[in-house]
């Protein structure tokens, strides 16, 4: 009776997520650990129909590198680095760049390579519970074949592949793996890598190569582990001639193939893993050597027990997540947000989220205030590991904050409003966001006094929090300016609306500031420090500007012009700046409509449903949490774009923005100065039942059921 439930459940949720235009759920797509009434949501499933030019496909990442499959047989759009950076183009700014691909499959069926025109019966399924990435397709009368990628969670510049060849007639099997070196690099070479570690024969590709402008070298390697069906050829290309006994730099990567092959009976399987790595002068001094040694690692420890180290490490991770019952859609959409995040950021590498993760190299990789405002605080929710990372980021980089300080005629810590990787100015010239967009040194601020109020981690805080907030506000006292009235203004600042620059008190950048001087001096009683009154009077004064009519002005003179994204809606959430319930709604329902639609970013609405969500209004609140994901999810897996009519997902700014719909709307989950509380949790009316799990250093569950806590 309950297996037979179930399956009526699958097929109504089927219909109701191809409705939304979401991937269809199946009975083989089931969480089976969570019983039989759950439905799924580990699962996103493109098919046959799906390869078509508008699909957008979703990355796997383990924090360091990113890894985007694409559509036909084995492919890959790119690889690409975290914090990888060099100078590029005619601008010169500093870029996050490509990393050499360490798999460039070709399989040969009867010496003829399989394209994406001999295959049927297509699938492709992101797994986000394994972090695995899988794609199967048929050859007719020839065979079916399975494939999957990982980015190793447990190894975090190595990635994997395996790969079942099931054959449906005799045949024959050739598998060739090739590098692929993005364009721009220099000096590439690609050969053999040949040796006895101890008792065991190690034969890999090795390639190596310098990128554009000398910043750095990359090597890559990549190891074949066949079954016993497989066996080697004696050299490594076709026509070409390799030595062995040490590494051969025998001509350019497209050139050299590693080559297995296997004759195979009808009805006979046969498998191959194939590992790769990736590194970079950026993280080693010897790329090349420890790209081997990497290899040689996972050839000890075997590839079965890798791969079981990484899903462990992915089961860890998982005991945070948020589950929703009574609504597929927003199940799936959430996991991947919050599967997107954990896949670009790992504990201890001290690194932050760029706006589009690690599936491309959109906004060169920089790191915003994106990364403090959006995404930031669910991964403080969810994985404090992950956060203290991104938060490090700007404590490392705290030098350079005040040397741009000095440089523009202020004191203190002057952030760079798109950060490279040594936390210097990025923004392209013609951007006015560069030098005008200064509230970002507020965010990294609020957001340092709020990592110490969740984990209390008084020795972080003196050592890192501390310096972050003092010298974020010694900065704005340098760049406020006192009023005849006795009031404080802000001068020629671009806000979170870009639509609106050079302007005079803008609402998200006084409101920032206020926030961040409150902090500034509560951060030094927890330290024992004495503080400059003027923070104080200072936070007091700034001007939130107010229409006759009770409506909060985006920045003075405002006058209901169009605006990129939610700016003055920021105040009451997340700074709380605006408290007043009937200012609240006023400001809610005057911004929704100005918001640009069609260039406006995904995160905006994530801002009213939360607000909506903490005033009662659950039907209102929903609303706003659908218009914060469906225009801007893109097919076949709903990878969110950042804005309605572009193409570049994942945006990860995105991400954090829906997280915090569900965590602090409809979760009622708060950070305070005490840590994470709940207060007045709400449910949409589609939702049975919310579950928060593994919240703050002591991994608390949070339930609510009908908007009532458990």
């Amino acid at each position: 009776m309950c297996r037979l439930f179930f399956i009526l459940a699958c097929i109504f949720l089927t219909a109701v997520t191809e409705a939304a235009g979401l991937p269809a759920i199946g009975p083989d797509e089931t969480d089976t650990t969570s019983g039989c009434d759950t439905a799924a949501g580990w699962q996103l499933t493109a098919r046959d129909s799906d390869r078509t030019p508008e699909y957008s496909g979703v990355a796997v990442g383990n924090g360091s590198l990113g890894m985007l499959p694409w559509k036909e047989p084995f492919s890959i759009r790119h690889v690409i680095m975290n914090n990888v950076f060099e100078r590029q183009g005619d601008d010169g700014l500093n870029r996050i760049i490509y990393g050499i691909c360490p798999f460039g499959i070709t399989m040969y069926i009867d010496g003829k390579a399989v394209s994406d025109n001999d295959i049927s019966d297509w699938s492709q399924t992101l797994d986000m519970k394994r972090a695995e990435h899988s794609t199967t397709f048929t050859i007719a009368g020839k065979a079916r074949v399975e494939y999957s990628f990982m980015a190793l969670r447990n190894l975090p510049f190595a990635l994997m592949m395996t790969c079942r060849i099931t054959a449906s007639d005799d045949i024959n099997v050739e598998v060739s793996n090739k590098m692929t070196v993005p364009g721009g690099y220099r000096n590439s070479v690609s050969g053999l890598c040949s040796f006895m570690a101890e008792s065991r024969h190690i034969d890999l590709l090795l390639t190596r190569a310098e990128t554009q402008h000398g910043t750095h070298k990359v090597a890559a390697s990549a190891m074949f582990f066949p079954d016993s069906h497989f066996s080697r050829s004696n050299h490594f290309s076709r026509g070409n001639h390799f030595s062995r006994g040490s590494i051969s730099a025998s001509g350019r990567p497209e050139e050299c193939a590693d080559m297995i092959s296997a004759s195979l009976k009808n009805g006979e399987a046969a498998s191959f893993t194939l590992a790769g790595t990736i590194c970079s002068t950026a993280d080693f001094t010897d790329p090349s050597n420890e790209s081997v040694r990497q290899i040689v690692y996972i050839d000890r420890l075997t590839p079965d027990k890798i791969i079981g180290s990484h899903l462990d490490m992915w089961e860890n991770l998982w005991q945070s997540d948020i589950e929703i019952e009574g609504d597929a859609e927003a199940q799936q959409a959430v996991r991947l947000a919050l599967y997107s995040l954990y896949s670009s950021c790992r504990e201890g590498s001290r690194l932050s989220i760029p706006p589009m993760g690690l599936s491309s190299t959109g906004y060169g990789g920089h790191i915003f205030w994106d990364s403090e405002l959006w995404m930031f605080p669910p991964m403080l929710m969810m994985n404090t590991g992950i956060a203290k990372s991104m938060i490090d980021y700007r404590a490392d980089r705290l030098d350079r904050a005040r040397a741009k300080a000095y440089a523009y005629g202020y004191t203190g810590a002057m952030f760079p409003w798109e950060s490279d990787g040594a936390g210097e100015e990025a923004t392209p010239v013609w951007a006015i966001t560069g030098p005008m967009e200064h509230h970002i040194t507020a965010d990294v601020a609020i957001a340092a006094w709020d990592y110490y109020c969740v984990t209390r981690d008084r020795e972080w805080f003196e050592e890192s929090g501390w310096p972050l907030i003092r010298s974020a506000a010694e900065f704005w006292e340098s760049r406020a300016s006192r009023n005849d009235d006795g009031t404080w203004s802000i001068h020629g600042v671009t806000g979170a609306d870009e639509y609106a620059n050079n302007v005079t008190d803008n609402a998200f950048t006084n409101g920032a500031v206020k926030k961040a001087l409150q902090c500034a001096v509560k951060a030094g009683k927890v330290c024992g420090a004495e503080v400059p009154g003027i923070w104080k009077e200072l936070s007091e004064g700034l001007r939130i500007i107010e229409s006759p009519d009770g409506i909060t002005l985006e920045y003075e003179g405002y006058s209901g012009e169009q605006i990129k994204q939610a700016d003055v809606n920021l105040l009451g959430y997340p700074l709380g700046v605006i408290t007043d319930r009937n200012r609240l709604l006023r400001d809610l329902t005057y911004y929704e409509s100005r918001i640009d639609p069609v260039n406006g970013p995904a995160m905006s609405f994530s801002i009213f449903c939360v607000q909506y969500a903490r005033l009662g209004y659950a039907e209102k609140a929903m609303e706003m949490f659908r218009k914060a994901y469906r225009p801007f999810q893109r097919p076949p897996f709903g990878a969110i774009s950042e804005t309605a009519s572009s193409a570049n997902p994942y945006f990860a700014t995105g991400a954090g923005g829906l997280l915090q719909a569900v965590l602090n709307g409809f979760g009622g989950l708060r950070i305070t100065d005490r840590g994470i509380i709940q207060k007045k949790p709400v449910l949409p009316p589609s939702w049975t039942r919310l579950t928060i799990k593994g919240v703050g250093p002591d991994r608390k569950t949070f339930t609510v059921t009908s908007g009532k806590i458990q």
